[in-house]
């Protein structure tokens, strides 16, 4: 396969539909595509620099942020190249959405890690989901 201008790579990843979002060893966001902009309304001008708690609904942090940190640790993620993760996260309305997203460390010059994750909104899915179980336990009653 040719060589590709990083260019060319980094221009295909900020106009790509879905989220991609890389956070530092902190938490901090440091990379936020146009895709996480339509999905999660925050501009990266909004974000950049800030914790990712602003997407991660504060009941679900303390488990995300320990999973993060064990990750960190341990320089891998338990999460393979195939796994792919849903969550609920937040819209910068307040507004409760469901992603469904995969990970990677990706490793820094100086020795640390970044945390990718191309991310996927699935919300009207899963509320189709929702409804259709609800029908069908109705209709079963």
């Amino acid at each position: 396969m040719e060589d590709l201008d990083p260019a060319v790579v980094l221009g295909m990843a900020t106009q790509a539909p879905d989220g991609i979002v890389i956070i530092d060893g902190e938490g901090l966001i440091r990379y936020w595509n146009r895709g996480a902009e339509r999905i999660f309304g925050f501009s990266a001008d909004d974000v950049a620099g800030r914790s990712l708690d602003v997407i991660i609904p504060e009941k679900h942090r303390k488990r995300h942020w320990d999973g993060f940190q064990e990750a960190m640790d341990r320089g891998s993620s338990k999460y393979g190249e195939a796994d792919l993760l849903n969550v609920p996260a937040l819209g910068a309305d307040g507004r409760k959405l469901s992603i469904e997203f995969s990970v990677v460390l990706l490793p820094a010059p100086d020795g640390s890690s970044y945390c990718g994750a191309v991310i996927r909104d699935v919300t009207a899915r899963r509320e189709r989901e929702r409804e259709l179980m609800r029908r069908r336990a109705e209709a079963t009653v």
